[in-house]
């Protein structure tokens, strides 16, 4: 009995240890596997939130880039035209993409950066544009309506009966568009060039060319294949000046002002042009008759002529400002040395937006040339709107 109870407590005592043991060592494993697969979900969480985070750092990144991205591929493509001829890229892009107009057609229609960059040019420039009203325009030719006298009006009373009033005479006054060209060249070699910026290059000359053309186009043009002048029109001393004739004041010296009261004839200028025109006049003279300008003094021995007292700001004369462009004459007997008036009712640009170029690797070889144009046109609308100073008797 007694060993009989010993074997039994042996048993026992042996065999629980060994079952703690097993479920111990259960616990652990079924511990380690919950640990491994909590690792694995945390990571792949990670590698999602990631992946997250980059796209959502390359979608606020996109809109910054959008119109550089838009302008990319016509960059591209009338580089590659522009250095190596290559043109397959430009036929490519779809109208709706700023395509280019097929070679038929005299050429491609050049860069944003370049066009805009010749555009920039044009309106710094001292010449009539900087003054004048412009327009862009799609066709060949540009129309301007034109009231060569008012509405008539008259009083109304309650009973009596109201008189017919007088229409206004409109005349419609056709502004063609001339083509102005120019034609910078270059070696292939320095195209080649990969730190050479073509682009900037480029339209620096043709800007250059086309802003010289078109100053003196505004001034002294004929309109036959280029626009017409300020000084091409029907013109006739101030006191029997028509409304379709610009009138001129009278310096009463051949090539020069009188020797007394000089500025009496600037005077007579101011006030010979209509009130509603002298509100935005501008003086129009070259810098050899800004010189003698210069020199005059009024009765008090102030001179007329005053600087511009900000940067930028234009001088002034008899408290109008003035613009220099040397296309306009020089002292000589008999010329329209200065104008007068307010420009932007005397003076209509029409142009195409447009810019085209044609590259040319044969006529000039080895140096490649670039045949640049656009279309541009111009007018007296109102010849009212200024006056001239002639230099004679």
């Amino acid at each position: 009995m007694t060993e009989a109870r010993t074997g039994f407590g042996e048993a026992c005592g042996s065999g629980t240890p060994a079952g703690l043991k097993g479920a111990m060592a259960e616990f652990v494993n079924e511990l380690k596997a919950f640990r491994e697969n909590v690792e694995e979900k945390l990571q792949a969480q990670d590698k999602r939130m990631t992946m997250l985070d980059r796209k959502t750092a390359f979608r606020g990144r996109s809109p910054l880039s959008q119109a550089a991205d838009t302008e990319a591929p016509h960059q591209k493509a009338f580089a590659a035209y522009l250095r190596r001829g290559d043109d397959t890229a430009l036929r490519s892009l779809a109208l709706e993409e700023k395509a280019m107009a097929s070679g038929t057609d005299g050429g491609y229609l050049a860069a944003p950066t370049i066009s805009g960059t010749v555009q920039a040019v044009l309106r710094a420039t001292g010449s009539i544009r900087s003054l004048a009203t412009v327009v862009q325009v799609e066709s060949s030719s540009y129309e301007v309506l034109m009231d060569k006298s008012d509405i008539g009006a008259g009083w109304a009373s309650e009973v009596a009966s109201t008189a017919e009033t007088d229409t206004p005479q409109v005349e419609k006054i056709s502004i063609a568009l001339h083509e102005l060209a120019a034609m910078p060249k270059a070696t292939q070699r320095l195209l080649d060039d990969a730190s050479f910026d073509l682009e900037s290059w480029l339209a620096e000359r043709i800007a250059e060319k086309f802003a010289r053309a078109e100053a003196a186009a505004f001034i002294n043009g004929s309109g036959l294949d280029k626009p017409k002048g300020i000084l091409n029109v029907p013109m006739a001393p101030q006191a029997t000046a028509t409304e379709a004739q610009v009138g001129f004041v009278l310096t009463g010296v051949p090539g020069d002002f009188a020797a007394s009261a000089p500025a009496n004839a600037l005077i007579d200028m101011v006030y010979a042009l209509g009130a509603a025109y002298r509100a935005n006049a501008t003086w129009l003279m070259n810098s050899r008759l800004a010189g003698m300008v210069r020199r005059m003094r009024d009765g008090d021995g102030r001179y007329l002529w005053s600087d511009g007292l900000a940067a930028g700001e234009p001088a002034r004369l008899l408290g109008y400002p003035v613009l220099i462009s040397e296309d306009m004459p020089n002292p000589a007997a008999g010329a329209k040395t200065i104008a007068f008036g307010d420009f932007r009712q005397a003076y209509t640009i029409a142009e195409r937006p447009d810019l085209r170029i044609l590259r040319d690797p044969y006529s000039a070889k080895p140096h490649v040339l670039f045949y640049a144009t656009k279309r541009v046109g111009g007018t007296v609308v109102d010849p009212r709107a200024f006056k001239l100073l002639h230099m004679g008797t």
